[in-house]
């Protein structure tokens, strides 16, 4: 498969994935996109039209007849709007439903394989960081530079919940924790496209350090440092 320069990102949620992909695609100039905003919008549209989330036929007709595409803003902290039926829908992809939602939408099949050529696509397009969960072992495994972040549980508990603080929702620690154990099983043994390091990524654990060192780390493999 024949793509022009891109950047693979993938790792387990709350690893920092997010602004490390975008501080990198900052750095290098490149179009950033994190393909979960998809599977998010997918969610959206299940819950909105009352599909069963594990539907995959259902599934794969609400993205036929409801358009989603992705369109660059550096103005948005994302970088990016996201597009459902020429609605923007940014706003509405974090609620806690959608959140609870995702899961099992990204593990249909027939789903991923319908955003995988979306996702494709948008890398045809041009230099892109793309940050998921399959990116360089499915979505784009041609891609001129691989990375798997990673972090230990506890600190990815600890990372989401100063998120969710930050944005007004209210839990625990605890609760936190046992939600992100379960999304980590539901990717990793999943049948279509687990959650794996692809065998060509550089893996770094950003337990111990801040985006700032996993960005430099990254710029340093890539010869831009």
């Amino acid at each position: 498969m024949a793509v022009r320069i891109s950047v693979a990102l993938d790792g387990p949620s709350a690893s920092g994935k997010t602004t490390v992909a975008k501080r990198l695609a900052r750095e290098v100039g490149y179009l950033y996109l994190d393909t979960g905003a998809m599977y998010r919008a997918v969610a959206l549209l299940a819950l909105r039209n009352a599909v069963e989330l594990d539907s995959d036929e259902a599934l794969v007709d609400l993205i036929a007849t409801h358009p989603i595409h992705i369109d660059a803003d550096p103005a948005t902290v994302a970088g990016y709007r996201v597009f459902v039926d020429e609605i923007d829908v940014s706003d509405q992809l974090t609620a806690p439903d959608v959140t609870a939602a995702v899961s099992s939408v990204a593990a249909q099949p027939h789903v991923r394989a319908a955003l995988v050529v979306r996702q494709r696509e948008i890398a045809e397009r041009g230099p892109v960081v793309m940050a998921g969960r399959d990116i360089g072992t499915v979505v784009l495994p041609d891609s001129e530079y691989k990375f798997f972040l990673t972090a230990s549980l506890e600190e990815r508990a600890k990372r989401r919940l100063a998120e969710l603080v930050q944005a007004g929702v209210h839990t625990d620690e605890g609760h936190v924790r046992a939600q992100l154990a379960e999304r980590d099983r539901i990717d990793e043994s999943r049948a279509t496209s687990p959650l794996r390091p692809d065998a060509g990524a550089l893996i770094i654990d950003s337990t111990a350090i801040d985006a700032e060192e996993v960005v430099r780390r990254m710029l340093v493999h890539m010869g831009r440092a």
